[in-house]
């Protein structure tokens, strides 16, 4: 029994470690803290080099606004701290993360519209956020804009 317990602690990988520090925004859903990449968990942002339409048409960088708007965020209450809950393909990070002021990062983002709820990975635990500023017409709800997950796919419908 012993014997199978020390195999149990030892063989089982260390999915993700938690973090904390000053955050460096790369993109809408992506930071990095002392130099490890974090992603941020069951939400989607645009691409950076993505674009959207306003309200009447007009084409505007999504992407980077949701990037600067992210840094605007995080600097008002530093440190970031991020609790993993895995590792993505690239190795990321991914994690759940808060302002040292305690409001959730994730929920941020959808709820001023500059990330969407991704479903696949969030079961829906953003979703009343994403609804209250597609009716407030946020960030890219205030306009047109191509699923974040699609536009990584070269335009093709992926499914998201």
């Amino acid at each position: 029994m012993l014997r199978l317990l020390a195999f149990l602690l030892f063989a089982t990988p260390v999915i993700a470690a938690d973090i904390s520090g000053r955050a460096s925004v790369v993109d809408g859903d992506t930071i990095e803290i002392s130099g490890e990449r974090i992603r941020l968990n069951g939400v989607d942002a645009p691409e950076s080099r993505q674009t959207c339409n306003d309200a009447v048409g007009r084409e505007y960088r999504c992407g980077k606004d949701a990037a600067f708007a992210l840094d605007e965020f995080l600097a008002a209450s530093r440190p970031t701290i991020c609790v993993g809950v895995g590792k993505d393909r690239y190795k990321r990070i991914i994690a759940d993360c808060k302002r040292a002021d305690g409001t959730s990062v994730n929920a941020w983002l959808v709820a001023n519209g500059w990330a969407l709820d991704w479903v696949k990975y969030s079961k829906g635990r953003y979703a009343p956020h994403q609804i209250s500023a597609k009716a407030g017409r946020l960030g890219i709800w205030r306009g047109e804009f191509q699923l974040p997950c699609e536009f990584r796919a070269k335009g093709g419908k992926a499914r998201c």
